[in-house]
C-alpha cells in the first residue's frame, strides 16, 4: 500500500483517536483554580461572606463547594490580574433572593453594558437569571437560576 504525506497522517490520526489513549483523561479527577492577589482576605471573603467551606495549606485554597471536586484559589500577589469571565457561577432557586442576602453582606452588584438588567443587577428573559458579583481580588462570580 503506498500512502503519501498527508493520507499517512490521516491514518495515524485515526488510529489515535481509535486507540485507548484518546481517552487518557476521561477517568481523571480534574478540578479548577483560579488566581487571587491576598489568600487571607480571599479566605475570609469565601469562607465568611460566602459561607463555603475554605482549607488553607501552604498558601493555596482550597474551596469544598458541592461536588465531587475541590477548586483551588493560589497566590499572585502583584502579578494578579482578575479574570475577565465568570470563575464561579453558585446556581440558587431565587437570584433576587440571593441578591437580597449577598447585598445585606456588603456585596456588590455589577452592572454591563448591553445587558438588560434591573436596578438590582438581575440580568432576566434573557437565558436564566443571573446576576454577577466581584470577589476581593476583582474577579467575577455569580448567582445563577439555571433553566
Amino acid at each position: 500500500m503506498n500512502i503519501g504525506g498527508d493520507e499517512f497522517a490521516a491514518v495515524r490520526r485515526s488510529q489515535w483517536h481509535n486507540d485507548e489513549r484518546s481517552n487518557m483523561f476521561k477517568d481523571t479527577k480534574a478540578f479548577s483554580g483560579f488566581s487571587v492577589d491576598d489568600v487571607e482576605q480571599a479566605k475570609r471573603f469565601y469562607g465568611e461572606t460566602l459561607g463555603i467551606e475554605v482549607s488553607d495549606e501552604n498558601g493555596i485554597l482550597e474551596l469544598t463547594i458541592a461536588g465531587e471536586r475541590p477548586v483551588i484559589a493560589y497566590p499572585k500577589g502583584d502579578d494578579h490580574e482578575p479574570a475577565s469571565f465568570t470563575i464561579l457561577n453558585f446556581p440558587v432557586d431565587d437570584v433576587e433572593e440571593a441578591v437580597d442576602a449577598l447585598v445585606e453582606r456588603g456585596i456588590e452588584f455589577e452592572r454591563y453594558e448591553g445587558f438588560d438588567q434591573d436596578d438590582k443587577g438581575i440580568m432576566r428573559g434573557n437565558g436564566p437569571d443571573i446576576a454577577w458579583f466581584r470577589d476581593p481580588a476583582g474577579n467575577i462570580l455569580s448567582v445563577i437560576k439555571p433553566d
